[in-house]
């Protein structure tokens, strides 16, 4: 279904519309004040805009919209209820997203609006059919199990990218390096026959790395606008669905090829490694939070990129040496999808090695230790 070039188009006009609203989004916010002022959790400076996610839902739609009449997508719009429900909830948890950034809602009234998209999804049959469970089986999910299934999915990952939203330009550069290895994956797996059709998967992945691509050179360090909760939720949306459309449909049976047993596990296992930064960081920040009896929902300055600061790095190399971890992962993940395990493999600790001693040792964390 499709070719790369069409998939490129869908994702250029995703890049270009976001890259263009952009600014006017911007202006837009800073009159009406949809702002955000400096305080002492925060790590900017200046007043700034913080509806971006506005630009980015017209990315997700202007793409939708040119996808609609290319004869290549036509099994995703023909008798498929999934693109319009996918629609629908992104609209919701966007909608929930951009009302928090504008007036602040409650954690409860968030999860509820997340749950309410994830009920949109299952409605319209966007779900998981399979699910795995590391050195245990495979389960095949039943219509009871699937909301659930979808819902948790979802919450995991749009808090896994609200939480690591806390530097300029350090979320959508870390997506867009994880939707762009996923779509890398999908369209492997499509290639071989291995992917179910129709699948939202890849498209959903080009247009996540697009809106992204198209976002960042208005929001990397200084930024001129942030994506806030509206563009945060978007993205743990998009990438909730296509992994999981991707990952949760693979037949079981067929996992296996050329030998590598890997792919039983894969689905489950890609997405987590590809984000592996913003999970790690949601795993930490719960056990960061339990140990001192504090509020889930209560903003702090421990994650993973206000620990980096503290260290001596600047907001420009800690946002950088995060994205570098994400694109190690990532890297590692699709050697596996393309070759066989090797010697090559050691490249992949050596630059681990090197980016942990870089992390570590950069001058200026020898400075600020004394």
């Amino acid at each position: 279904m499709g070719d790369i070039t069409g998939y490129l188009i869908v994702g250029g006009v995703a890049a270009v519309v976001t890259f263009v609203l952009t600014p006017f989004v911007a202006r837009f916010a800073t009159r009406i004040g949809w702002v955000v002022e400096p305080d002492a959790r925060r790590v900017h400076t200046v007043t700034t805009p913080d509806v971006g996610g506005i630009a980015m839902m017209g990315g997700v739609l202007a793409a939708i919209l040119v996808a609609w009449p290319m004869g290549q997508f036509d099994a995703l719009f023909s008798n498929n209820s999934e693109t319009g429900g996918l629609v629908l909830a992104a609209l919701m948890i966007f909608g929930v997203g951009l009302v928090d950034d504008v007036r602040d809602i409650s954690a409860p009234a968030k999860v509820a609006g997340t749950v309410v998209a994830g009920m949109i999804l299952v409605w319209a049959g966007v779900t998981m059919f399979y699910f795995r469970v590391p050195f245990l089986d495979v389960f095949v999910l039943s219509n009871d199990w699937a909301p659930l299934v979808t819902v948790l999915w979802l919450l995991g990952m749009t808090n896994a990218i609200n939480l690591i939203d806390g530097l300029d330009g350090l979320a959508a550069g870390i997506v867009a390096i994880a939707s762009g290895a996923f779509f890398v994956y999908s369209t492997h797996l499509a290639d071989i026959g291995k992917l179910p059709e129709p699948n939202l998967g890849p498209m959903l992945s080009i247009i996540t790395l697009g809106i992204c691509l198209g976002f960042l050179p208005h929001n990397f360090n200084p930024a001129k606008i942030f994506m806030g909760d509206s563009g945060s939720f978007l993205l743990g949306l998009l990438m909730a669905t296509s992994t999981s459309v991707v990952g949760g449909r693979m037949d079981p049976s067929t996992q296996s090829y050329s030998g590598q047993s890997y792919f039983f596990y894969a689905p489950l296992v890609i997405p987590l490694v590809i984000l592996g930064v913003p999970i790690f960081d949601v795993i930490f920040a719960i056990v960061r939070r339990a140990s001192k009896r504090q509020s889930f929902a209560e903003a702090d300055k421990g994650h993973l990129h206000h620990r980096l600061i503290n260290l001596g790095h600047g907001q420009r190399r800690s946002v950088l040496i995060l994205w570098a971890w994400t694109a190690l992962l990532s890297g590692l993940v699709l050697y596996f999808v393309f070759a066989e395990a090797g010697r090559r493999l050691v490249v992949f600790v050596l630059a681990a090695v090197g980016l942990a001693l870089y992390t570590a040792l950069h001058p200026e964390v020898r400075r600020r230790r004394p």
